[in-house]
This record gives structure tokens, sequence and C-alpha cells, in this order.
């Protein structure tokens, strides 16, 4: 019996060896990104069969990246400014996210990981020892563009639903391709508005930033969609549904002053062009107007913005159209900067240096925030 159930063990052993030996081996674990003290970062992405893999990054060019004996390819770039970078892998043609890197930077078509380059928390969009606002997600049916869509609504610190204080507001629009959570997944809006109004540069205001597609096809049919029909309707059922479905549930719902002169609108890319269509044909409902960016116009200004000329002053606070000087719409910007000028609407030209990147927006919306409601 006893020689019995030690062959039995002996054989279940030899089985467990085999197995174990059979089994793959565990690449080890690819650390990635790691961020130098320098403000380097060292990228690394493991695809031991591909022949060529790019490092796509945010505010650069895409680079090359070099692969190792272990299959791993690596890119070290130089030293970067501190803030948050969008990037992603190209293998063989493929655009793919980072697999050892969880931060996200969400987007309707080319989502892509994020790393961030950590700086002093004078920088607006680190989080520092302050109060905090909370951002509060709503979803409804619109009856404009007939499908579900969402909003999110920042309160400052110290909102309080029941106090009788009110706030006024600033209607905050992302760009082609983001989605309603894009100011404060990428851009940060919420962690800037707390730093601001701790330090005295902001007033406390609520922020609302609404899904921007009036015509949603829109997104799958790209950036050529904006030379076409759809362009308009995109534009006029967003307008529409901001103005008759999403203002009036923002101001039935929270403590914010209605007045022309409390309400602000602002956006990028595709958004300054929706912030320039709502606020400059709007004027007695919005007094602060934003652009960054813009994208999307069409340059028929006459058409766009029928009957603007310089009553518009009478009106506006202030009209703040910015671009960053590496940005391939800064003629666009230009332009339209010189027909407001042609037509004697005063305004804020503001160039920067930078592209069509968020860097750009996250520095647009603190220095913007700060000139309102004041």
């Amino acid at each position: 019996m006893k020689r019995t159930l030690l062959a039995l063990f002996l054989l279940l052993l030899s089985a467990m060896t085999g197995w174990a030996q059979a089994q793959p081996q565990v690449p080890a674990t690819v650390s990635s990104p790691e961020v130098h003290s320098d403000g380097s970062v060292t990228f690394r992405f493991r695809d031991p069969n591909a022949h060529e893999v790019m490092l796509t990054l945010e505010g650069a060019k895409p680079a090359p990246m070099q692969k190792d004996d272990q299959g791993v390819w690596s890119l070290t770039t130089g030293p970067l400014e501190p803030d948050f970078y969008g990037y992603s892998f190209v293998a063989e043609g493929v655009g793919l996210i980072d697999p050892s890197n969880p931060l996200m930077k969400p987007n309707l078509l080319h989502t892509q990981s994020q790393v961030h380059v950590p700086g002093p928390s004078s920088l607006p969009w680190e989080i520092g020892d302050v109060s905090h606002g909370l951002v509060h997600h709503h979803f409804y049916k619109s009856g404009v563009v007939g499908d579900q869509r969402d909003f999110y609504v920042y309160t400052p610190p110290g909102y309080d639903p029941r106090a009788k204080q009110s706030y006024p507001v600033l209607y905050l629009l992302h760009g082609f391709s983001d989605d309603a959570s894009g100011w404060t997944s990428v851009g940060r809006a919420n962690v800037i508005l707390d730093n601001l109004i701790a330090q005295g540069k902001a007033k406390p205001m609520v922020i609302v930033m609404p899904l921007g597609y009036g015509a949603p096809e829109i997104v799958m049919q790209g950036l050529g969609a904006f030379a076409t029909e759809l362009r308009k309707r995109n534009y006029d059922r967003f307008i529409q549904a901001l103005l008759t479905e999403v203002i009036p549930q923002v101001e039935a719902s929270y403590r914010v002053l209605k007045d022309r002169n409390s309400r602000a609108i602002a956006g990028l890319s595709m958004g300054g062009a929706e912030t320039l269509l709502t606020g400059l044909n709007n004027l007695d409902k919005f007094a602060w107007i934003g652009a960054f960016s813009s994208g999307g116009l069409a340059e028929d200004f006459d058409a766009d913005f029928p009957g603007l000329d310089a009553k518009a002053n009478q009106q506006l606070r202030v009209l703040w159209v910015s671009c960053g000087t590496d940005d391939g719409l800064i003629a666009l910007n230009r332009k339209l900067r010189a027909w407001l000028d042609s037509k004697g609407v005063h305004q804020t030209g503001i160039e920067t240096a930078g592209g069509h990147t968020w860097m750009v927006w996250r520095r647009n919306l603190a220095d913007f925030s700060g000139l309102l409601f004041k």
C-alpha cells in the first residue's frame, strides 16, 4: 500500500513539474511612463514582433522608439514643461494606449494615455492644499437633438444649495471629438478654478460643461463634415439645446444669477466656434465671451454674425479671442480678429506659444476666468 501511494505521489509530482515547465514565462513588468527629476520622461512598450513603433506625444512630432533584446521599445524625451500630456504608441501603423499606464485621456475618436510631469503648486492645474468644489454629472433626454445626453456642473468651494448666495455662471464648451467630460477629465477645469478662487484670482463661479454636438453624427464623419451642410445643423441644434434645455435646467437646479452680466461662455476649437456663434448672436444673454483656438468657422463672417457692429461694445464686457502661434488655425483666428476690427467690435486678441493642445487651453482658461464677473 505504501509503495502504491509513493508511486502515485511521484507520478503526480512529475506531472505537476511538467505542467509548470510547459507554462509560458510571464515577462517582466514594463515600467511606463517613467518621469525623471529633470522633467524628461521614458516611455516603454513591449512588442517583440513589431518592426517599427512610434511615440506620438501631445505638442511634439511623432518620434521612433528603439527596441532592446527583450522586445521592449523605449524612448526618453528631453525635459518637458510641467503639465499633463496625452500620448500613444503607433505599432505597425496602429495607434495604441500604454498598457502599463492607468491614466487615460478620453476621446470619442482617439483615446490616449496621459503622463503627468509634476510642477510647483503655483501652477493652476496642480492639486493644491485648498478647498475644493464639486463636479456634478447630469443626464437628460434632449427634445432638440432627440437623444440621451449629459452635462457636468462644477460648484465652487462653499456652495450651499440651501443658502441665499447665488453665483455667476460660465458655460464652458469642449472641442471636436471630446465628450462632455473633456474639461474636467483632461482640461482640469475644476482644479484650476479651485486654485484661482483660493488665491483670489477668480470670482467663485459655477461652471456648466455640456455635450457640444447638435448633430452627433458629425463625429464619425470627421473634420471634413465641417465643409458640409452638417456643420450648420450641428451648430444650430447645439445652440438651441443649450439655450432651451441646458440653461433652464441649470437655473432651476442651482443657485445661479440669471442676468446677462452674470453669464459667460467660452470654449476651445469647435467649442470656440460654438462660443462665438452663441455669444455674439445672443448678446442679450451673454456679456463675457472667450474663444480659444476656434475651429470649424466658415470665413463668411458676415453670414455667421449678421448685424454685428460697434453697438455690441455697449453689451460686451469681454470678448477674448486666443490661439497658439503654432496652431494651424492661427490664420483663421487672425482673419476673424481683423473682421471684428473692421466692424468696430472691441476684442482682446491673445496669441501664445503652442499648438492645438490642452497645454494651451488650460492656460487660456486660467487667464480668461480671472477676468470674469469683475
